[in-house]
């Protein structure tokens, strides 16, 4: 099956057609810019298209896209559509996109400011534009609802969990997911036969503990801030900053809105970039900033996966994956290091080789538990979840 996958950003849309049977993307873009001046950037088979365009909303944004699918000869062929959201609030699955999903999105605006009104938006857009084929809503945040109370519940009040639905949700689910799958199947497991935990690293971090193929624990929270440090966001720090900031400095919400998010991670520690690749390099080089910045993030990571890994009753394997963490081996190299109390025995030249396109065992032979490096492909995942959905109503 030929399934449409869309991501839906405050001002952009993200595509991609996948093939579920040879499981390859036939053709992949991005819109941006939506509500200034348009730009499209796209791949398929025909060819490959970069130009600027009037667009001001998202339906503006899918029409482009639907007129390069056409002359890409794509359009006919598609089967069904998923949507990527990221937070999906209190479904703990994946549902199907109905008046009710989308009303529901907007109803929880504040626990995603820049994505549920998008993600709503997109869904209905969508529906107009491809009217006849089966949608489908995969959320972020489900593949987490596995917590137990213990791991998902804040230490405040109960009463604003039952009232305002304020808990530890997770985020990159779709990713950790994935992984999971993909690392028993490199091991020739059984998921339910193997505790992990799995580290997305990008622009956006987060570690989960899985156990048996479920979630027992994850580093992101309420809202994907929490836990590590990240390319502009904090991740956890003592709340009493923000209450001394804003006495000390008279930052007000939205001015520290903005530190944690936008100024602080890699970015605020290195004074320099929020790119890991700038990172690491200019460490090498002797950049004070952002040597700061790697020691901070390395050792940031391994303390929360530390943490997590209580959660398990074992520890079979760590899995890099992400932008991060399957592309930088002195990032892994350092959290291994870190967690040098677990046992882990890095393979150096492993560690150097491994990379995007390979699933590999980056520790030493024999020694446990494993490291390893795992491509991720939430794309793909999204795109057999719509599959396995529209195959279903068609029976």
């Amino acid at each position: 099956m030929r399934v449409l996958v869309l991501n839906c950003g405050s001002s952009s849309v993200k595509f991609a057609v996948i093939d579920t049977v040879t499981k390859e993307a036939l053709s992949s873009g991005l819109v941006e810019n939506i509500g200034v001046d348009g730009h499209i950037k796209a791949k398929g088979p025909v060819g490959k298209i970069d130009v600027h365009f009037n667009c001001p909303t998202h339906a503006e944004a899918v029409a482009e896209m639907q007129k390069f699918l056409l002359e890409q000869k794509l359009i006919d062929s598609i089967e069904a559509v998923g949507h990527r959201v990221v937070h999906g609030g209190k479904y703990i699955k994946a549902a199907p996109v109905t008046k009710e999903v989308i009303d529901y999105l907007r109803s929880i605006i504040l626990f995603a400011p820049l994505h549920e009104g998008a993600h709503a938006t997109g869904m209905e857009v969508a529906k107009k534009f491809f009217p006849t084929l089966p949608q489908l809503a995969v959320f972020d945040t489900a593949f987490h609802q596995t917590m137990p109370r213990k791991a998902f519940l804040y230490g405040i009040p109960y009463k604003y969990y039952q009232e305002l639905q304020i808990r530890r949700y997770g985020f990159h689910g779709t990713s950790h997911r994935f992984v999971s799958a993909e690392t028993a199947r490199i091991l020739g497991k059984n998921p339910e036969d193997l505790n992990l935990i799995t580290a997305h690293l990008g622009n956006g971090s987060s570690c989960s503990a899985i156990k048996a193929g479920k979630c027992v624990d994850t580093t992101m929270g309420f809202t994907p801030l929490d836990g590590l440090v990240m390319g502009t966001r904090s991740g956890s720090l003592d709340p009493a900053i923000l209450f001394f900031l804003n006495k000390k400095l008279g930052f007000d919400i939205d001015r520290l809105d903005r530190l944690v998010n936008k100024e602080s991670g890699l970015l605020g520690l290195s004074g320099l970039s929020n790119d890991m690749r700038t990172i690491t390099q200019k460490a090498a080089e002797g950049h004070e900033g952002a040597q700061i910045a790697l020691e901070v993030f390395c050792y940031k990571l391994a303390r929360e996966i530390g943490g997590i890994t209580m959660a398990l009753p074992s520890l079979d394997a760590l899995v890099f994956t992400g932008g991060i963490g399957e592309n930088s081996a002195v990032v892994r190299e350092k959290a291994l290091e870190n967690l040098a109390i677990f046992g882990f025995k890095i393979d150096k030249q492993r560690n150097l080789e491994s990379g995007k396109n390979s699933g590999h065992i980056i520790s030493t032979g024999g020694s446990r538990p494993l490291a390893m490096v795992v491509p991720t492909n939430e794309e793909l995942l999204i795109a057999l979840d719509t599959e396995e959905y529209a195959k279903s109503i068609k029976k």
